[in-house]
């Protein structure tokens, strides 16, 4: 209470719009957590709670808990998802798409390796996000990735936009997925990731992106996905 009652000193509101927990916190009772976050709802200094980087199990124990007491229910998920890994689609997504809650995407360029400025011949440069943060988030294949560039650079030719638009708008279109959090570094690449919306790729590009960027996934999904009867989500 009092760390929140802080930030809303230090911001000049009376309350925040959507209150995000950061992680899922082991060590604090879930119950404990979500009846201090509807004590906040019902005092009014925040209107709509949500999380960041939860597991598909936690998020859904979470939602599970809140509708046992009448707590308020997350709305929103903030994520990691790009066309560089596409973990989220596999449990998250569907979660997303019956209990209602919307993924903010953060990192949408793939920690800096969806820009383009990353080839088979020309590595990350320095003063790169890429370069400055090689060996920090997820893991992938150089062929994958430039796999996914071929793609990417194929449609940036057919729609006159740049790569990192082809990017998110790909994002954009996905369901659940409600906003994309940009990390632009300066005005040209604010402009330039704004230029993302406003239009979109058609049924064949965003096929096209799907497959450059597949991967097999994790169990229990490709046993899922064997049993196409059963209507995949």
């Amino acid at each position: 209470m009092d760390a929140v009652d802080g930030a809303l000193k230090r911001l000049g509101t009376d309350y925040i719009d959507l209150f995000q927990l950061h992680g899922q916190d082991y060590n604090t009772p879930l119950d404990e957590t979500l009846s201090t976050l509807d004590q906040l709802v019902r005092s009014g200094k925040i209107r709509y709670t949500g999380c960041s980087n939860f597991s598909g199990w936690h998020l859904m124990r979470s939602l599970s808990v809140s509708d046992r007491y009448g707590y308020p229910r997350h709305v929103s998920h903030q994520v990691y998802y790009s066309l560089l890994n596409r973990d989220y689609e596999w449990d998250l997504m569907p979660l997303g798409q019956v209990e209602g809650v919307g993924s903010m995407i953060w990192s949408p360029l793939g920690w800096g390796k969806l820009t383009g400025k990353i080839r088979r011949d020309r590595p990350a440069q320095p003063g790169t996000r890429a370069f400055e943060i090689a060996g920090a988030g997820p893991r992938y294949e150089d062929a994958h990735l430039f796999r996914i560039i071929d793609a990417l650079d194929e449609i940036s030719e057919k729609t006159g936009k740049t790569i990192p638009q082809v990017a998110l708008n790909w994002l954009l279109q996905k369901p659940s997925v409600a906003n994309v959090i940009i990390g632009a570094r300066s005005e040209g690449q604010l402009i330039e990731n704004i230029g993302a919306v406003d239009w979109s790729l058609t049924a064949e590009q965003v096929a096209k992106l799907d497959t450059a960027s597949d991967l097999p996934p994790a169990y229990p999904v490709w046993h899922q996905r064997n049993f196409p009867e059963l209507k995949e989500f």
